[in-house]
């Protein structure tokens, strides 16, 4: 049996996953946690990476390795290979002001969308570029290389001698905001611009089949992934599918040939690992909008799933925004959340909890329909995330998103998708290895837009418009 491994290295933990090759079963797996906080020692992702690959039962007899990793993050390097200061990760919200200056410089949202497809905001690393050297100067000019997680991870598997050996991959890279996912290129002027002239190295682009190296061991380096497209990997999604990932934030991401140009920002024209393109919307408010109900409520999770699902669909006109810690799409920070159409017969415990679902789904249909608006055809959802848990959730999605979803048995998809890939990079060929992804449930529903509509009249309300 030849093994692979995969590796999740996300903002909160690392996992490790050592499969089978030529199936995907997965043969033993490993884990460890990261420090909490928003800006983080690269070291510790190191750490954890050995400490989870450790309790896999180590990785020298496997024969290729790829790295999945959260996005954003900015890593600089001085010229002999450290670190220059802690990473500042994707939630990392000081880049704000920079990213909007970054926006009004090169003429306003649509000139960065026409460009390269995305449009800065915080978590961009091109904002984050920019914050440091306006705050931080020193350690701007002591940058001589930036990267991302999955890059610094994967340079240090090769040993981490030479800059020049730095490789990133086009999911990641698009990321970056001086990358176009369209062209497959680097924007060096985008990133002059953020770091105002100054021109560090960037990692070499690896195709997606392609290798970053080999290990101290020997086995073969994939060319890694950011999380979101190592996780469309590891579901086997594939042109026409819509990855739903209902974790603390939202994020719809649809793999498709089309790269989006959405000058609103909301959009975010992001590349897959297959070669292909994923745009993707990102909302702030997931899973939680579900447990704050539950303690509202005074109940669990299985009998907050009883209430909505015993609850008439449009919970008797009750509505509600789910905007409960602001919101990223549409980008409203200050936003708060708001619970409409309230009367004396329909204010019960089952409406409200019924309220709950179809709002937090309904804000995924508004980024599904903002991803279509942009030529993206969806014909399939895969739902996944801590959120897919969720009985009511499952059952209520279809009518709302309005076209059948598939849950797959919850798993590790982001390191099951490195894995995959690492795989694809032993094998060769023009396509990744078809793993069966385990047991998928599908559900289906008539679709009910008259609860959408309400949803988005609500939302006007909230809006003030």
């Amino acid at each position: 049996m030849t093994l692979v491994a995969g590796i999740d290295s996300s903002t909160q933990s690392c996992k490790v996953l050592v499969c089978d090759a030529d199936t995907g079963e997965i043969v033993r797996s490993g884990s460890a946690t990261h420090p909490d906080g928003t800006e983080v020692d690269p070291a510790a992702w190191w750490a954890a990476l050995g400490d989870a690959a450790a309790a896999a039962g180590g990785l020298d007899d496997v024969a290729a390795v790829s790295v999945g990793a959260q996005q954003h993050g900015m890593v600089c390097l001085d010229a002999g290979g450290e670190v220059v200061r802690p990473a500042l990760l994707w939630n990392d919200t000081r880049s704000s002001g920079a990213a909007a200056a970054l926006v009004d410089e090169l003429g306003g949202p649509a000139a960065w969308a026409d460009r390269i497809g995305v449009v800065p905001v915080a978590a961009i690393t091109a904002s984050k570029l920019r914050w440091l050297v306006d705050h931080e100067p020193g350690h701007a000019d002591a940058t001589a290389a930036v990267c991302l997680p999955h890059d610094w991870l994967t340079w240090r598997l090769t040993g981490g001698a030479d800059l020049a050996d730095l490789r990133t991959d086009r999911s990641d890279a698009s990321g970056t905001g001086y990358f176009s996912a369209a062209d497959g290129t680097y924007d060096v002027e985008l990133l002059e611009l953020a770091m105002r002239g100054r021109r560090p190295a960037t990692p070499e682009v690896v195709a997606p089949a392609g290798t970053a190296g080999t290990t101290r061991s020997g086995a073969l380096l994939g060319a890694g992934a950011g999380d979101n497209a190592a996780a469309a990997l590891g579901v086997g999604a594939g042109p026409g599918d819509c990855v739903v990932s209902l974790g603390t934030s939202g994020v719809v991401s649809a793999v498709g040939d089309a790269a989006p140009h959405d000058a609103s920002g909301l959009v975010a024209g992001f590349a897959d690992a297959t070669g292909r393109q994923l745009p993707l919307v990102c909302t702030l408010n997931g899973a939680p909008v579900l447990a704050a109900v539950t303690r509202m409520l005074g109940v669990d999770f299985a009998e907050l799933d009883r209430l909505a699902l015993a609850a008439p669909a449009g919970a008797q006109g009750l509505a509600l925004v789910p905007y409960f810690d602001g919101e990223r799409s549409p980008n409203l920070p200050d936003a708060e959340g708001a619970l409409h159409g309230v009367t004396t017969r329909n204010l019960t415990p089952g409406n409200v909890a019924r309220a709950a679902v179809e709002g937090l789904l309904s804000s995924i249909a508004f980024c599904l329909d903002r991803i279509a608006a942009e030529g993206i055809a969806v014909h399939r959802v895969i739902l996944v995330g801590g959120g897919a848990r969720s009985e009511a959730v499952r059952r209520i999605a279809p009518a709302i998103l309005g076209k059948p979803v598939h849950v797959p048995t919850p798993g590790e998809y982001v390191a099951l998708g490195a894995a995959r890939q690492a795989a694809w990079a032993a094998a060769g060929g023009d396509a990744p290895p078809a793993w069966t992804i385990g047991e998928t449930a599908t559900y289906e529903a008539d679709p009910t837009p008259a609860v959408v509509e309400r949803y988005h009249a609500a939302q006007r309300l909230t809006l003030g418009q």
